[in-house]
């Protein structure tokens, strides 16, 4: 019986310790899918089976090479991937504290629906996209980096007319805003090129490209569009976004409060991009592709 006990002991830990190599290695091709690391993770794969059947060949002068250089790789390796090493520890980090969960990440996501009610009712221009699990590090990179926590506020600052990040897209990674002022592939289909402007025809070409989801304001009619999987939903009432982002997200959003904005001259002139009164406009309200940033 003792026996019979420690030898099902030693198989329970054999076990757990196979599926803790494994979910350590599913996680790194998680963490790394999308990104440029990916194919570097598939060169040094090829790299190490060449010479593993170097090994075996009994290649002398190249076993003597790598003896002497493979104490060395750790080094190597440790500078090329230091992004993705440090991405990988920050969500570590993030994951590790649990307790406050889905809860906080649902609250960031109305953040946008807050946002987004704002920029309708002032007419400003706005495009924010959401991350799902194709990695949008490409995209992120050509932007400004932020790596901040999502927020109502951050969102209203950036969008602002006068603010110098207010042209281009914002990403989304989970509950944090990774960039700003971020370039995005156009949409090349014809028959969206004649009917809209160059924000959503950014929004609209992500989503082809890509599983992320789109939120665009038009700035000369202030309605509000979602972009999923390179279609659009155009004129949604906040509401509606606030479901259309539950569905896609998979995730309940609790309804919140929507800020009452007075109008007066003064906050009108004060939100009003100045690219509208000097530039020809897109048909949805855009600027024209020719004068605005191009996305």
């Amino acid at each position: 019986m003792t026996q019979l006990m420690a030898q099902w002991s030693r198989v329970s830990f054999t076990v757990l310790d196979i599926l803790l190599v494994a979910l350590i290695i599913y996680e790194v091709l998680v963490m790394i899918r999308g990104t440029r690391a990916a194919p570097m993770l598939a060169g040094l794969a090829a790299v190490a089976v060449a010479l593993y059947l170097a090994r075996i060949g009994e290649l002398v002068t190249l076993n003597w090479l790598v003896s002497h250089l493979l104490p060395y790789v750790v080094f190597a390796l440790i500078v090329v991937f230091q992004s993705e090493i440090r991405h990988m520890l920050s969500d570590v980090g993030r994951r590790v504290s649990f307790l406050r969960g889905s809860a906080v990440e649902g609250d960031s996501y109305d953040d946008i629906v807050l946002a987004a009610n704002l920029f309708s009712q002032h007419q400003t221009g706005a495009l924010i996209v959401i991350e799902r699990e194709i990695g949008l590090r490409t995209y992120i990179e050509s932007g400004v980096a932020m790596d901040a926590r999502l927020s109502y506020d951050l969102l209203a600052t950036i969008f602002r007319p006068s603010a110098p990040l207010h042209d281009g897209a914002v990403i989304i990674q989970k509950d944090r805003l990774a960039a700003a002022a971020c370039f995005l592939p156009l949409s090349m289909n014809p028959v969206l090129s004649t009917q809209m402007g160059t924000r959503h025809r950014a929004g609209i070409g992500i989503t082809e490209e890509t599983d992320a989801i789109a939120v665009i304001v038009s700035e000369e009619t202030g309605a509000i569009s979602m972009a999923v999987g390179g279609k659009i939903e155009r004129d949604l009432t906040v509401e509606q976004l606030r479901e259309h982002l539950s569905n896609e997200l998979r995730r309940y959003m609790s309804p919140v409060a929507l800020p009452t904005v007075v109008q007066n001259d003064e906050s009108d002139a004060h939100m009003e991009s100045p690219l509208r009164a000097s530039s020809p406009l897109g048909a949805d309200g855009d600027t024209d592709p020719e004068l605005e940033r191009p996305l």
